[in-house]
C-alpha cells in the first residue's frame, strides 16, 4: 500500500520517497518530506515550549503554536506570522483556521479541474484526499497528494470550496506548502532573460524570504516555475536534495521563508499579484498541480528522477519516447525575405546533407513583410509562396523531407484585418492606450470568442495541409489588463486566459496526435511544466550562440529531459552576439540536444557542407543515447569556469562532448572522469578503437587534448562491447 493512515499519521509512498502528515486534534501537521520512512515515530518531533511572541490556540498552554509547529496549510491572523499558503477574504475579515474532517485513498490520478496533470495508469498510481474545512467562515479546504510506483515522485494541489450562502473572494491559493526543520540548507533558482534562460543561481538560505515569480502573464525568461531545496554539503552525486515544480505557465510564485527560529517554509502557486477569484456559493477553485522530485544521490540523482518522471508522466506519451527529426529552420537563413524559389533551394541542400524536416517560420501568411503587421491574419500569403502553401508543402515532401511551420496564435497586430474587425479581442483597459512589444498587441483568451476563432484558425491550417510540425510563438507578455466588468473579472482574467490556452492546446493536440509541436516564447519564456504537458518539445532560447548555449542546456537539463529541448546550429558570426565559433563546437553542443540547424546551408561552401554531413551522420548514430539516455553533468559552466563536460549513457553507448572555451598556455591538459558505467565492462572509443575498462574511465579518467585556439570541443563515443 503507496498511501495509508495509522493511528494519526498519513503514509504517503512513492517509490522511495515519503510524506508523512499527522493528523492531532484537527490540525494537520507536516512530519516528514524525502527519503522513504516506512515506521515513523515521531523521533524530529518540534519540541513544543514557550516561544516569546508566539501566539497559542488556548490560554492554559503556552507550549502549543502554530507559528512553531510545522503545518500543511498556513492561515494568516491566527498566530501563525509566516508566509500563509491560502487568503480568503470572507465577511469583513481574512481569518481561516481549518480543521480535520475526513480522508479518502483512491486508485490513479484526481485531476485539478481545467488544467494541465501527470498521466499515469490506475495500477501505478494512487491518489490521498484529505478534507478540511473552517465552519466559521464556512470553507472547505480539499488536499489532494498522488504517488507513483515508477518514480520518486509526489505531486499534489488543492480545491477551495465556498461551503456559504455568501460569496468570497480567494486572494491567495498555494498549490503546495511544506515546513521542514531547521538546519543549514541552499536553495538553487533558474533565473536569467531573454536570450540566457534557465540561468543557476544557488544561494544559502538565511532568515528572510527568497522568491522567484513571475507577473508578466506567462512564467517568464526571467524565473522558472522551480525551485530545488538541498542540504548545505549537496554534489552532483552525494547529499539530499527536493525539487519544487509547478504545472503551471502564468502568473506564479514560489517563495521560501527561514523564520526567526531558523525552520523553513516552502510555498508555490499562482502569483497573488493580479489576482483575485470571486466563489459564489458552492463555487469551487483549483489550484495548479505541484511536482516534487526527491533524491539522496545529489543533484544528478534528482536530475535522473524528475527528466524520468517528465518524460514519462508529463510529456505526451506518444511522444515520449520518440527520436526527434533533425530539422531546418529558415528563420536566421531568410528572416522575412524569402521567396519559393529560396526555400525549395534551401529545402533541396537540407536533403542533401541528411536533415528530415524542414521549417518555415514566420512570414508565409498575410501581409508580413515585417513584425508590425498582420499577426491573427491567418490566410496564406500566396503572392509570396509564388502558390498556395499545399503546393509548397507537396514539394518539400517530394525531395523526402517532413514540413512544419511556425505560428504564433496567441497575438494580433495592430495592422492587421482581424483587429479592424475586433479591436475589442484585444487585451486592453477601457480608456487606456494600448502598451506595445515587439509591435504587437494580445488576444484575451479569456473571451470565449477569441477562443473559438484561435482553435477554427489552427483548425483549418491542420486539417487543410500535410504538416508533421508546429512551432507555436508567443513574442511578448500581457500588460493593460482590465476587460472585466467588474474588478473581480479583471483580477481573473489573467488565470482565465491560462485556462483557456490550455483548453486550445487540449484540443489541437488531442485532434491532431501525429504533429510534433514545439513551444516557442522568444525561446524560453513559457519553458515549463504546464506547457510541456502539451507540446512535447520546446525552443529554449533565441540565442543560438554555442558559448551561450552551454549554461541555458545546463540549467534546462537540471529538471528537464534532453528530448524535450531543442538545439540548433546557426552561423558564425552569430546573429545574436556576433561571437565566432568553429562550425565543429556549434555541431557539438547543438548535439547535446535535438538537433537541428538555423542558417543558410545554400551559402556554405563545399568544405563546411561535408561538415554538416558528418555531423548529422553522427548524430544519427548517438541521438537515440542523447534524446533518452542518462545524463551527467561532468564539468558545468559558470562564472569561473573554462570548460563543460557533459555525457549521455544508454544501452552501451557512451557520448561525452567536451568543451574549452578559452585557450590557455602552460596549463595541464584535462582529465574528466565518467560516471555510470559498468566496472567490469569494457567501452571502445570510436576514434581509434582502443579499448578502456568502465573502472578506467570513472575513477581514473579521461584526458581530453585539444589544439590551441578559442572556443574548441571534443565529442567522444564510446560502444560497449563484450567482455
Amino acid at each position: 500500500m503507496p498511501i495509508y493512515k495509522k493511528d494519526q499519521l498519513f503514509y504517503i509512498h512513492s517509490k522511495d520517497m515519503s510524506i508523512i502528515l499527522e493528523e492531532r486534534e484537527g490540525y494537520l501537521f507536516l512530519k516528514h518530506v524525502g527519503k522513504r520512512i516506512n515506521q515513523y515515530n515521531h523521533s524530529n518531533a518540534v519540541i513544543e515550549k514557550d516561544h516569546s511572541f508566539s501566539a497559542n490556540p488556548t490560554q492554559n498552554d503556552r507550549t502549543f503554536s502554530l507559528d512553531t509547529l510545522r503545518q500543511v496549510v498556513g492561515v494568516t491572523g491566527l498566530g501563525d506570522t509566516r508566509q500563509p499558503s491560502i487568503q480568503i477574504e470572507h465577511s469583513n475579515n481574512e481569518l481561516l483556521q481549518f480543521k480535520y474532517k475526513d480522508y479518502e485513498i483512491i486508485s490513479g490520478i484526481e485531476e485539478s479541474k481545467k488544467l494541465p496533470n501527470p498521466y499515469t495508469s490506475d495500477e501505478e498510481a494512487e491518489t490521498l484526499i484529505i478534507y478540511l474545512e473552517d465552519e466559521i467562515a464556512k470553507v472547505g479546504l480539499k488536499l489532494f497528494y498522488t504517488v507513483y510506483s515508477d518514480s520518486n515522485t509526489i505531486t499534489t494541489f488543492s480545491e477551495v470550496i465556498n461551503l456559504g450562502d455568501e460569496n468570497i473572494k480567494l486572494h491567495e491559493a498555494m498549490s503546495v506548502m511544506l515546513d521542514l526543520p531547521k538546519q543549514e540548507y541552499k536553495v538553487k533558482s533558474f533565473q536569467g532573460a531573454y536570450a540566457r534562460e534557465k540561468t543557476v543561481k544557488e544561494i544559502k538560505l538565511e532568515q528572510g524570504i527568497f522568491q522567484v515569480s513571475s507577473n508578466r502573464g506567462a512564467s517568464g525568461h526571467s524565473h522558472t516555475p522551480s525551485i530545488i531545496l538541498s542540504d548545505l554539503e549537496t554534489s552532483e552525486d552525494y547529499g539530499n536534495a527536493l525539487s519544487v515544480q509547478l504545472m503551471y505557465s502564468g502568473n506564479f510564485k514560489i517563495k521560501v521563508q527561514q523564520s526567526q527560529l531558523g525552520e523553513v517554509r516552502v510555498l508555490a502557486g499562482i502569483n497573488s499579484e493580479k489576482f483575485v477569484w470571486g466563489l459564489e456559493s458552492q463555487e469551487s477553485f483549483n489550484t495548479p498541480v505541484a511536482v516534487m522530485n526527491f533524491s539522496d544521490k545529489g543533484f544528478t540523482g534528482l536530475t535522473q528522477e524528475s527528466q524520468f518522471f517528465v518524460q514519462n508522466h508529463i510529456i505526451p506519451g506518444r511522444f515520449s519516447n520518440k527520436i526527434r527529426p533533425i530539422l531546418i529552420n529558415n528563420w536566421e537563413a531568410t528572416y522575412f525575405d524569402f521567396t519559393k524559389s529560396k526555400l525549395l533551394e534551401l529545402a533541396k541542400t537540407a536533403k542533401e546533407t541528411g536533415i528530415e524536416l524542414f521549417v518555415l517560420d514566420d512570414g508565409w501568411f498575410g501581409d508580413r513583410r515585417d513584425d508590425f503587421r498582420a499577426l491573427g491574419d491567418w490566410n496564406v500569403n500566396e503572392e509570396k509562396l509564388n502558390g498556395s502553401l499545399k503546393e509548397l508543402i507537396t514539394e518539400v515532401k517530394d525531395l523526402g523531407l517532413q514540413f512544419g511551420l511556425w505560428v504564433e496564435p496567441e497575438m494580433i497586430s495592430e495592422e492587421s484585418n482581424l483587429y479592424r474587425e475586433h479591436p475589442e479581442w484585444v487585451i486592453q483597459a477601457p480608456g487606456r492606450k494600448h502598451t506595445y512589444s515587439r509591435s504587437q498587441l494580445v488576444l484575451d483568451l479569456s473571451n470565449k470568442e477569441v477562443v473559438k476563432y484561435i482553435k477554427e484558425t489552427l483548425d483549418y491550417i491542420l486539417a487543410n495541409h500535410d504538416i508533421d510540425y508546429i512551432k507555436w510563438d508567443m513574442n511578448r507578455n500581457i500588460t493593460n489588463i482590465g476587460n472585466g466588468s467588474s474588478f473581480i473579472e479583471t483580477m481573473q482574467q489573467s488565470h482565465k486566459y491560462m485556462l483557456n490556452l490550455y483548453e486550445i492546446t487540449e484540443y489541437i493536440t488531442n485532434k491532431y496526435p501525429t504533429v510534433l509541436f514545439e513551444s516557442c516564447a522568444g525561446g524560453g519564456g513559457r519553458n515549463d511544466l504546464g506547457m510541456m504537458r502539451y507540446f512535447p518539445q520546446v525552443w529554449a532560447s533565441d540565442n543560438t550562440d554555442a558559448i551561450d548555449r552551454l549554461a541555458i542546456q545546463y540549467g534546462s537539463s537540471y529538471l528537464y529531459p534532453t528530448i524535450s529541448m531543442g538545439a540548433h546550429v546557426s552561423v558564425a558570426p552569430n546573429h545574436q552576439v556576433n561571437r565566432s565559433t568553429p562550425l565543429e563546437t556549434r555541431g557539438d553542443v547543438a548535439m547535446m540536444g535535438n538537433l537541428g540547424y538555423e542558417l543558410d546551408l545554400t551559402s556554405l561552401s563545399s568544405k563546411e557542407i561535408d561538415s554538416v554531413k558528418e555531423q548529422i551522420a553522427r548524430y544519427k548514430t548517438i541521438r537515440h543515447t542523447v534524446q533518452l539516455g542518462k545524463q551527467y553533468r561532468l564539468i558545468n559552466p559558470g562564472l569561473s569556469s573554462n570548460e563543460t563536460a557533459v555525457q549521455f549513457v544508454k544501452d552501451g553507448q557512451v557520448v561525452v562532448t567536451y568543451v574549452r572555451i578559452l585557450s590557455m598556455i602552460e596549463q595541464m591538459e584535462t582529465t574528466i572522469k565518467l560516471k555510470g558505467l559498468e566496472p567490469d565492462g569494457f567501452y571502445q572509443l570510436n576514434d581509434n578503437q582502443t579499448i578502456y575498462s568502465g573502472a578506467e574511465l570513472m575513477y581514473g579518467g579521461l584526458t581530453i587534448d585539444l589544439p590551441a585556439g578559442d572556443f574548441l570541443s571534443k565529442q567522444l563515443i564510446f560502444n560497449k562491447i563484450k567482455n
